[in-house]
């Protein structure tokens, strides 16, 4: 029996038993249900090409995450690249963010944002993103941008998506920035959460990801996948008939599957919080050409409705050896809620023609395919999401298991945020454990949750 059992050898499990590790700690288990540590950040080798399971980047902007990278590493074995994102409307690039870069676009659009934002809605508790939209940047941009890519990306209304999760995400702006940038070309300003970011040399991203696992001297159990979790009797039961008990249970799977796969006696079953935990499901598709002049950019928006995929990239970009010596690859992503598979086909064939149309692609310049489906993509921001996941949370805590990570505690993070959401858990864990701290539920609200 272990004292502690991780589910999940993602990033934020990984980070977790790493962590652990360095506090001292070697009483616990990790589980993977794939062949492999990584979770998403994954990379796949084919026909010479190397394709990330959509685009991971490293944006280390706090001191300890960078101190981790170098040390683990190492900078020499790191690309440092400052951003060449854009947006794709209009038949024009226009440099990412849109709000502070509308030169080259047709005047009746730039005309529509400036005169939208000089007359935005004077809104200071907005409830759904549309409304914080508004209040932010005016209708113009709304319509230009926000509106069509969000529900794009998100594959859901954005009247139904709260703006809890803009603040870190979405870069603000001024009249004068506004002004500037709708003038003249302006330079590439480090703006936003992304402006920089370091990618491995060698490997993909999951080259990284393994570096950060070698480090830790417990074996990761893979191919075990979780079939049912008793939160009385504290037991983890698999699918290949293994099971094991456990005093705290730390879980990065997806909340959803958390919740599906419990065994509890609550009069009010954690269970009923399924339904209410939406996200949605991504076709990242990826095609390795001939030739190395696609695009000299890291990737490209697509706000726009005529094109299926919200975001396309180019591997090539990030690192040299993503792709053979002369030969370019790019990625592309569209986002979907409960399609058929006769659908999932259809848009992932017009996304492909599209992507080919666009960057003239010919079917002679192909050199390899590969496509994966991210069945949790994006987590949904919605009123319900807000209102009761903190609660969820704790009411897990209650039967000591501490559901953290992007999934786990149901959420959109970096990175970043999940290697310091491992180091964090660790810690809280070691203060149970060292100083015999009872474990409660940090948040002492006994507020009910409604599944209305």
């Amino acid at each position: 029996m272990a004292k502690v059992v991780l589910i999940g050898a993602g990033l934020t499990g990984i980070s977790t038993a790493y962590h652990l590790e360095k506090n001292g700690f070697f009483e616990f288990k990790l589980f993977e249900k794939e062949a492999t540590p990584g979770g998403l950040c994954r990379s796949v080798s084919h026909d010479g090409f190397t394709f990330d399971f959509t685009g991971h980047l490293l944006h280390a902007s706090d001191s300890y995450f960078y101190d981790l990278i170098t040390s683990i590493i190492g900078l020499e074995n790191l690309n440092a690249i400052d951003r060449k994102s854009f947006i794709y409307s209009h038949e024009t690039f226009t440099k990412y963010p849109f709000q502070i870069n509308l030169f080259g676009l047709p005047p009746r659009v730039i005309v529509e944002c400036i005169t939208g934002f000089l007359n935005r809605t004077h809104n200071p508790n907005p409830v759904s993103f549309r409304e914080w939209v508004l209040a932010q940047f005016g209708q113009g941009f709304g319509n230009q941008f926000f509106f069509d890519y969000q529900e794009k990306i998100f594959a859901h209304p954005i009247d139904e998506i709260t703006a809890s999760w803009t603040s870190r995400f979405v870069p603000q702006t001024s009249l004068e920035q506004i002004l500037y940038g709708s003038l003249s070309d302006q330079k590439n300003e480090a703006v936003g959460y992304n402006a920089r970011f370091l990618y491995p040399k060698k490997g993909g991203i999951q080259s990284w990801v393994h570096t950060l696992a070698d480090q830790i001297t417990q074996p990761i159990h893979t191919n075990f996948c979780v079939k049912a979790i008793d939160m009385q009797k504290k037991v983890v039961t698999f699918t290949n008939g293994h099971t094991e008990p456990y005093d705290i249970l730390i879980n990065t799977m997806p909340l959803d599957q958390l919740l599906s796969l419990s065994i509890e006696s609550s009069s009010s079953s954690l269970k009923q919080a399924v339904p209410h935990l939406k996200c949605n499901q991504v076709v990242n598709f990826n095609i390795g050409v001939n030739r190395p002049d696609l695009s000299d950019k890291h990737w490209v928006y697509f706000p726009e409705k005529q094109y299926p995929f919200y975001r396309i990239g180019f591997w090539h970009n990030f690192s040299k050896s993503m792709a053979p010596e002369g030969c370019g690859s790019l990625y592309g992503e569209f986002a979907y809620r409960n399609q058929s598979p006769e659908w999932i086909e259809q848009t992932l064939d017009a996304s492909l023609k599209a992507a080919k149309k666009l960057f003239t692609i010919s079917d002679d310049d192909i050199i390899t395919q590969k496509t994966f489906t991210i069945p949790h993509a994006y987590v949904t921001y919605d009123h319900w999401r807000d209102t009761y996941l903190s609660t969820l949370l704790d009411r897990l805590r209650e039967h000591t298991i501490y559901s953290v990570g992007r999934y786990g505690a149901w959420k959109y993070s970096s990175m970043q945020e999940a290697v310091l959401d491992g180091r964090d858990t660790a810690h809280t864990i070691m203060q149970h454990i060292t100083k015999k701290v009872p474990i409660e539920v940090l948040s002492h609200s006994k507020k009910e949750i409604s599944y209305e």
